[in-house]
């Protein structure tokens, strides 16, 4: 069996904070007709109204997409009259829209945004980031070694793992109500609230550096 060679063994960090780059809405439309399918946000009234008007804010036709249909029906019944909840998936590539759009769901009187997914283009960081803590563990390794008098001769073992924090900004009040705005009353314009999303990438080394006797 060969042995372990000489080593030193050093860890080392880097963290890097990212924005959310986009983002999906899911959103729950109550409507008085079960649609299913496709047609259903084309045939169903208050899916279609909802729709329009976010095509109407800039939102492409596909970036909307019927999730599921729920009905309630107390005689187990299944009735094309009978009342459904449909679920949307509404797909927001970019973020300085996110506003205007949420302002387009509030005056939806049958619809309510449940949550939002934010989105990373997080492979670059994590790149960047392995890389940092590379260069950062090299650095320790050469003081190390230089204190205890060897050379280091490579690389015997190396782990690598990395994890993310979630770091909310404040949202809509919206997002722990459901957004509604009175009818009759003329709506207040958007209060211009940032609405942005962003998380730590953290990434950790442990290296084991093959070094000469003493």
């Amino acid at each position: 069996m060969e042995s372990k060679p000489d080593t030193i063994k050093v860890s080392a960090s880097h963290k890097e904070e990212i924005r959310a780059s986009h983002a999906d809405l899911f959103v729950t439309v109550k409507g008085s007709s079960l649609i299913s399918g496709d047609a259903a946000m084309k045939k169903a009234k208050e899916v279609n109204q909802l729709v329009e008007a976010l095509k109407q804010a800039g939102v492409k036709e596909e970036a909307v997409h019927l999730q599921g249909v729920h009905i309630e029906t107390s005689s187990g019944a299944l009735l094309k009259s009978s009342s459904a909840t449909y679920r949307l998936k509404v797909q927001c590539e970019k973020l300085d829209q996110l506003a205007e759009w949420l302002d387009v769901i509030a005056e939806q009187k049958n619809a309510t945004l449940e949550r939002i997914a934010w989105k990373y283009n997080e492979d670059e960081a994590r790149e960047h980031g392995l890389l940092a803590a590379l260069e950062k563990a090299k650095s320790k390794a050469d003081k190390v070694a230089k204190a205890m008098g060897v050379k280091i001769l490579g690389v015997y073992d190396l782990i690598e793992n990395s994890f993310d924090e979630e770091m909310p900004y404040p949202q809509f009040a919206a997002m722990q109500a459901p957004m509604k705005r009175s009818v009759g009353i003329t709506p207040e314009p958007s209060l211009g609230m940032d609405i942005q999303h962003s998380k730590t990438v953290n990434v950790n080394v442990e290296i084991w550096y093959r070094v000469s006797a003493i």
